[in-house]
């Protein structure tokens, strides 16, 4: 029943607050307050329903090191998908054709901090940390990626390669940064900078959704395995490539620390003995 509460809360949260956003569309300062607020509620909801249902103190949102870990997971996000973007650059599939508009910017900071914060409660806070305890880290990292991208194809733009890509380049890569570092902030800091680049500086499109210009007044076109087509660049094979990267050093990360827990084993009873399969 726990992590029926648990969903429950967080869900809620995320959607009065999405139905609040969407209220506002076209208002980047209520869009900014109603983001932000929405992302600052789902925080202590998540603490008092997991520490209700769990009876534990719930360290993985210490308040201890939380602005250290949202900092460097905010650098971390917007230094891959810069990454992503100078490639596309580079190839001539990006363009830039002068500067966009800063209070747009200003509306997708409260957007995508609601978005950060409310999809890492459920997917990695609820989700990823419960599966991992029955089944161990791999299969919850991979079985959480493979929900995390299939909730993107429901998008107006989104695809079947759209939810591939995300599932093995976001999915993967924000669980093991929670692996990495057992709180959620990192990868609440890589999900905001990620999106935040996508779509605030960049201008681009993100995960399928129509989202409107930021910074930058830009272009992309080409090939949809190099610019993600309609899908935006999260399509693009140099995010699938990057994530993957990613993914795999924040899981040797984690396996240096000590935190990749193993699958657990069934007893097998033999008469009065239990023994455990090896």
């Amino acid at each position: 029943m726990r992590v029926v509460w648990q969903l429950g809360a967080v869900a809620a949260v995320a959607m009065i607050g999405g139905q609040c956003v969407a209220a506002v569309d076209g208002n980047p300062w209520l869009t900014l307050v109603l983001g932000l607020l929405t992302a600052v509620l789902a925080v202590p909801v998540y603490r008092w329903v997991v520490g209700r249902t769990e009876r534990r103190p719930v360290t993985e949102l210490s308040r201890e090191g939380a602005g250290a870990g949202v900092g460097r997971g905010v650098l971390i996000g917007v230094a891959l998908f810069g990454a992503v973007i100078a490639n596309i650059a580079l190839l001539g599939h990006y363009e830039v054709d002068g500067l966009g508009t800063v209070p747009g910017a200003i509306g997708l900071i409260g957007f995508m901090a609601a978005a950060a914060v409310t999809e890492e409660l459920l997917f990695r806070g609820v989700l990823f940390r419960l599966v991992e305890e029955r089944a161990g880290t791999w299969i919850a990292l991979a079985l959480t990626g493979a929900l995390f991208g299939l909730a993107h194809l429901f998008n107006p733009d989104a695809d079947l390669w759209g939810a591939v890509a995300i599932a093995i380049e976001a999915g993967g890569m924000l669980a093991a940064a929670y692996a990495a570092t057992r709180t959620l902030w990192l990868p609440i800091g890589v999900h905001f900078g990620w999106n935040f680049a996508a779509s605030g500086i960049f201008s681009t499109e993100v995960s399928g959704n129509d989202t409107q210009q930021g910074l930058l007044d830009a272009v992309t076109s080409g090939p949809k395995l190099i610019t993600g087509g309609a899908f935006g660049p999260e399509g693009s094979v140099y995010s699938v490539v990057f994530g993957m990267v990613m993914t795999a050093a924040f899981m040797w990360l984690a396996h240096r620390r000590g935190h990749v827990v193993p699958r657990r084993r069934r007893a097998v009873r033999s008469g009065n003995t239990t023994t455990v399969p090896r």
